[in-house]
């Protein structure tokens, strides 16, 4: 049986992709910040039905944490992803360590403008510059033929887009609806922070998605009113934002029509919650 390898180095997942693209096999890639879960392996799983092979990175990106944010405490168990990964048959996992993919003198940063100041961006400043980032070293490094990101990151999936059409890299997209739990909540990483009371809260992320679709198919054609309608179900600590917006654009709709998207940041707790489903 086939082993999985596990490359540390750049020079080590170059040699391994050279020898499969001589083999004129395609490669899938899933890009992780470890911490896995049924989110994830959705995103393995469809790699490997759509290509012959799939490579993972784990990588927790400094970058694309703000100076108040949860680096440091960013839920790590490499042991733990390493066994899911060969359990699902991946054919490779790149480890990199920060001097790996930041080496000294490490000083370049890609910016998508417009996309990447809305939304996230607004409350996590150069958040989506950092994500461009690795993401374009990665795309780089393992040189796959498809990409797979989930769709609970719903505006990463669109700047991962427009970046991989305004540099014209020749890597296709695809993206992956989102995995919940049971009660509806989005699976996240970030979920192991909340303790129980606080992952009780978190179900009515959902129905509050939910309740706002029933009111735009009952009829209700106002953001504010459909936002206002489905409140009442949301049991959070504080509120980021809610909007709708058209589905690739991300521009603001104040009268929604079908197929736009409503995003929701909250907070529960000290911890930061995101979602989104289609209108």
């Amino acid at each position: 049986m086939k082993t999985m390898d596990v490359c540390k180095d750049i020079d080590c997942v170059r040699a391994f992709i050279k020898s499969i693209k001589q083999q004129f096999k395609t490669i899938g890639f899933v890009p992780t910040m470890g911490y896995l879960h049924e989110g994830h392996m959705s995103l393995v799983k469809a790699s490997k039905n759509m290509c012959d092979i799939t490579v993972v990175s784990i990588f927790v990106n400094p970058k694309q944490f703000g100076p108040k944010e949860d680096y440091s405490k960013y839920p790590r168990n490499l042991e733990r992803d390493l066994g899911l990964l060969e359990e699902a048959k991946v054919d490779m996992v790149f480890i990199p360590d920060v001097g790996t993919i930041y080496p000294e003198g490490f000083s370049t940063t890609i910016n998508i403008g417009h996309l990447a100041d809305i939304l996230e961006g607004a409350f996590r400043p150069g958040h989506f510059d950092g994500v461009c980032t690795v993401v374009t070293k990665l795309f780089n490094i393992v040189k796959p033929d498809k990409a797979f990101f989930g769709e609970k990151d719903y505006q990463q999936l669109k700047i991962i887009q427009k970046l991989v059409k305004d540099l014209n890299l020749d890597i296709e997209i695809i993206p992956i609806p989102t995995k919940r739990e049971e009660d509806g909540l989005a699976m996240s990483s970030r979920n192991t922070y909340l303790n129980q009371e606080e992952r009780r809260r978190a179900g009515s992320i959902y129905r509050f998605l939910l309740k706002a679709k029933e009111a735009f198919e009952n009829g209700i054609k106002d953001t504010d009113e459909i936002i206002e309608y489905a409140k009442a179900v949301l049991d959070v600590d504080a509120v980021d934002y809610i909007k709708i917006v058209d589905k690739e654009t991300l521009e603001e709709k104040t009268t929604p029509s079908k197929y736009d998207r409503i995003l929701i940041a909250v907070r529960i707790g000290s911890t930061r919650l995101i979602d989104n489903i289609e209108i």
